[in-house]
């Protein structure tokens, strides 16, 4: 089932936000996250807020329904507009997640799109994304989607071998997810993403080569590839406590991340953050490089979360609960937090450290710049953008990330 919320302050009934956090709004660019929570099954390794029919049945009535789905989600919009007041900023970036956003017909998708048009404006330039399950669009759907304005797609291929794809629970069946990738392009999708997942129990570095070269034969300019993460509560997780499956090593996933790594580079693909590689700086994800560099984004739907000028608040995780808060004409805010300066600071390094940019030195403590200099010392860091005043991180510093900012942050 999905993880629990954060603790945090209550949010006001009209969703209201401190006069600091539109404080210098003009310099940030501004995003919207669209939750859609529906999947057709969940997948064994899945604890993200989605709700199957079988899940949903009985606890939300109508107000869960599918059906009226994207009308609630447009009384948020209007919500925000009325909270953001008179912002003048248009829309940067949309990107509509989930769950599986493509169970929704695809004129729900392009009217929520139309609600932010109406409310706020899109920049002239601005990236429009939705995820979709392969095997939930068709050559229709994905024009429909175009026509109505979304300019990029994501599909979530995770794996070449129907193997891997059984231990996983995905229900594609393998080269559907690069037939997507045709698809979109004739649609006129310029920017298409493929997801990927690596570290499966049963994967073999074969499979996870025969993937990734799967992936980039069909022709994106974006692929996603992460590290299998085995929540608690996931089905995935209970069949390995009873040893029907093993679990994966570290060291496992260290070496298919540098196969992936090495074969994208192959082709054409740069790393721009640890898990993303795309074919140009236009193909990068616009919208998770606000995630990443601590913009401006709000997120609608059941357990999304929102960041505006350092107030940080996330939305109650039932469909029903979510519903039936703005049907009241309330917000249907769970929590929320101000971060402090330092909240802030340590977040940027958590984050950008992560970025082919990297860090600024001089957001960093001396503990952490002696830290920094140890990490150099050790290739964990590249030397020159070092000489510039920024931490960067090598090959052999992504694969240890996580330790390398943890220490950074000190």
């Amino acid at each position: 089932m999905p993880s629990a919320l954060p603790d945090g302050e209550p949010v006001p009934d009209d969703g209201s936000l401190p006069a600091s956090a539109l404080t210098g709004s003009a310099d940030r660019p501004l995003g919207f996250y669209l939750h859609v929570p529906y999947c057709a099954t969940r997948c064994g390794y899945c604890d993200f807020n989605t709700y199957t029919a079988t899940e949903l049945r009985g606890t939300g009535g109508v107000l869960a329904s599918r059906d009226n789905y994207a009308e609630t989600l447009i009384d948020e919009i209007r919500l925000a507009r009325k909270v953001l007041g008179d912002d003048p900023r248009p829309v940067r970036t949309v990107f509509v997640g989930g769950g599986t956003p493509t169970l929704l017909a695809a004129g729900d998708l392009v009217r929520m799109l139309a609600a932010i048009r109406d409310e706020f404006g899109l920049a002239e330039d601005a990236e429009v994304t939705t995820e979709a399950n392969p095997e939930s669009v068709d050559p229709a759907y994905l024009s429909a989607l175009r026509e109505g304005g979304f300019n990029r797609v994501s599909f979530g291929m995770q794996s070449a071998r129907q193997h891997v794809l059984k231990v996983l629970d995905r229900t594609h069946t393998p080269g559907r997810p690069e037939a997507c990738v045709a698809e979109a392009r004739a649609a006129g999708f310029d920017h298409v993403n493929l997801d990927l997942i690596y570290g499966t129990p049963g994967e073999s570095d074969d499979d996870w080569r025969a993937s990734l070269e799967a992936a980039l034969g069909a022709g994106p300019d974006h692929v996603s590839a992460y590290a299998l993460i085995v929540e608690e509560g996931t089905q995935l997780a209970r069949r390995i406590r009873r040893g029907e499956v093993p679990m994966t090593d570290d060291d496992v996933h260290a070496d298919r991340y540098l196969i992936a790594d090495s074969v994208m580079a192959e082709a054409g693909f740069d790393w721009y953050e640890v898990s993303n590689w795309a074919t140009s700086e236009a193909a990068r994800c616009l919208h998770n490089e606000l995630y990443w560099r601590g913009a401006d984004w709000w997120g609608a739907g059941p357990g999304a979360h929102s960041h505006v000028g350092g107030v940080r608040w996330w939305n109650v995780k039932h469909p029903g609960a979510y519903a039936a808060a703005l049907a009241a004409g309330k917000s249907p805010g769970a929590g929320r937090e101000l971060l402090s300066d330092e909240d802030r600071r340590v977040e940027r390094i958590l984050l950008e450290l992560r970025l082919r940019e990297g860090v600024p030195l001089a957001l960093l403590r001396e503990e952490g710049l002696a830290a920094s200099r140890r990490a150099l010392g050790e290739g964990l860091l590249e030397a020159r953008p070092y000489e510039e005043g920024r931490a960067v991180l090598t090959l052999r510093g992504r694969l240890l990330a996580d330790a390398v900012v943890r220490d950074l942050v000190d």
